[in-house]
């Protein structure tokens, strides 16, 4: 339990904070999700369209520091690879 006013306005915020951070992460993870679920089943046009959401999910998550922006640019890399590949073997 936090002693003073600020401790407690504090607790109020962090709790807030979590909840959002934890919204928007699962909101990112689902969205990357949909592009490799769409890879798998071969429908690239879904892919295409679910990896642009992925894209902007995975931008806004790092400029709030919720990932690293390396980490972004990594698995947008990565989600990008996916997709050329699944097109060539098509």
């Amino acid at each position: 339990m936090p002693n003073t006013q600020s401790a407690a306005k504090r607790l109020r915020q962090n709790e807030k904070r979590r909840l959002l951070n934890r919204a928007t992460r699962s909101n990112m993870r689902t969205a990357i999700r949909r592009v490799r679920d769409a890879v798998a089943n071969n429908d690239l046009e879904t892919a295409k369209d679910a990896f642009q959401a992925a894209q902007k999910k995975l931008d806004r998550a790092a400029a709030k520091n919720l990932i690293h922006k390396n980490a972004a640019a990594r698995t947008k890399s990565r989600l990008n690879t996916l997709i050329k590949n699944a097109a060539q073997a098509a």
